[in-house]
């Protein structure tokens, strides 16, 4: 039985970042995240940099998530975790409708940088993957070891979110933004007259009679607005409401379904929010 040799790909003059970057480029299985596609390798960043390589999940899946993946050869250092939460944090700016995760690619993972890493775990969605390359007649062999999952926090049906007040909202979204939420909101109150807005630091949700009931709620931001649903509508009601021009995006993980408005909806599209309205409140028992 031949024995392995664990050896360092920094100073190797053959097997170097390029020739791992196009090694997982061309395997992207070898990460162990599933069935990826490939998207994009060495991709400009705003910032001036260049994302080594961008992986989605493949795209049959309902929600496909992206990963950001940056490559270190040698031990993690400040600069590599700085970039990788970085482009992380641009690209899921530019594009929010998918959901994202970092991934950085290390041959040594230090403890005092894992020990950083996890204080925001949970925050920041951020896998870190051990790389171990090995020589075999003349050849190279590579191993990716987890080190580090990601950590969703869990959301609790019965927690009380902290609440806010209009001017919170106006602060943080805007003006503009939150007479739209008001225009939404009338949709609703056109078929439960009882419901009115209830104000929490996350989310803008309803309340009947001084219960939480969101079966509907609201994210309004600087330029647009979110009206969120719960549970997913059929496939038949989503297909309506993208035909009448409406971004819809599906959030499988929190059984949510998110509804982007820039302005005033349309009679043809407020009909069709009315039918999602009245099939969400009866599946929540309104």
């Amino acid at each position: 039985m031949k024995q392995l040799k664990a050896i360092s790909l920094k100073n190797n003059p053959k097997y170097d970042e390029a020739w791992l970057q196009k090694h997982i480029w061309d395997h992207p299985e070898v990460l162990g995240l599933g069935n990826l596609d490939r998207w994009a390798k060495e991709k400009t960043q705003p910032s001036g940099g260049r994302l080594d390589l961008l992986f989605q999940e493949d795209k049959e899946t309902d929600t496909p998530r992206r990963y950001e993946c940056e490559l270190q050869l040698g031990a993690t250092d400040e600069s590599h975790i700085i970039r990788t939460i970085e482009y992380w944090d641009i690209e899921r700016k530019r594009y929010p409708q998918y959901d994202h995760v970092a991934v950085l690619v290390a041959e040594e993972v230090t403890g005092r940088f894992l020990n950083v890493i996890h204080l925001f775990n949970g925050f920041i969605p951020l896998i870190v993957l051990k790389m171990t390359a090995y020589e075999i007649d003349g050849d190279i062999a590579l191993t990716f070891v987890k080190v580090l999952d990601e950590v969703q926090l869990g959301v609790d049906e019965n927690e009380v979110s902290e609440p806010a007040d209009r001017p919170y909202w106006e602060n943080r979204s805007c003006k503009e933004m939150l007479k739209l939420t008001d225009q939404l909101f009338s949709i609703v109150q056109a078929i439960d007259p009882v419901a009115k807005l209830n104000y929490n630091k996350h989310y803008i949700g309803l309340k009947r009679n001084n219960i939480a009931e969101n079966y509907c709620s609201f994210k309004p931001k600087k330029k647009y607005a979110y009206m969120i649903f719960k549970p997913i509508p059929s496939d038949e009601d989503i297909q309506s409401l993208d035909n009448a021009g409406l971004e819809v995006f599906i959030k499988t993980k929190w059984n949510e379904f998110w509804v982007k408005f820039t302005t005033t909806p349309s009679a043809e599209q407020k009909e069709l929010i009315k039918k999602v309205i009245e099939k969400s409140g009866k599946a929540y028992g309104v």
